[in-house]
């Protein structure tokens, strides 16, 4: 009987560990977005972790506080200064994390329809190629002393 039950819980064990670390689906977590005035521009910041076994890509976002928004990465260009290209998709590997931060892949957020200040919380969908939307509510943040590059160059 204690050979039994022992055997089950090592079995019980075994598997939530195998699936604690690895939910079945894409999730995002320590999302932000960047504080701004309204008609200027800002971004939102995240870790995307893909849970599947598929590779997926972040295809688009929207948002009601934006008049546009897309997805982005920023690279320092060889004179020595930073670039933002609009990207098609952001590739998110399977069993992986992927960050979005400031000086690297970001979602842009292009016009704004209003202030954004510390403290403040907005809408932002995401969506995938494989995976149903992902609605999330950010919290806004100032952005000094985070790096990465300003808003430069994006003008609505």
């Amino acid at each position: 009987m204690k050979k039994i039950f022992f055997s089950l819980i090592l079995t019980s064990l075994l598997l939530a560990a195998c699936g604690a670390n690895m939910p079945n689906e894409v999730a995002a977590k320590d999302f932000w977005a960047r504080s701004g005035m309204k008609d200027g521009n800002s971004a939102a910041y995240m870790m995307l972790q893909n849970g599947t076994d598929a590779d997926d890509e972040l295809i688009g976002a929207s948002s009601d506080v934006a008049q546009a928004v897309e997805l982005h990465l920023s690279q320092m260009k060889a004179d020595g200064t930073m670039e933002m290209i609009q990207q098609q998709l952001i590739s998110l590997p399977a069993g992986k994390m992927t960050e979005l931060k400031p000086g690297s892949y970001h979602v842009m957020l292009i016009g704004l329809t209003r202030d954004l200040k510390a403290g403040d919380e907005i809408s932002l969908t995401l969506k995938f190629k494989n995976r149903a939307d992902l609605s999330l509510t950010i919290p806004v943040k100032d952005a000094e002393g985070m790096g990465g590059g300003g808003m430069e160059g994006h003008m609505p």
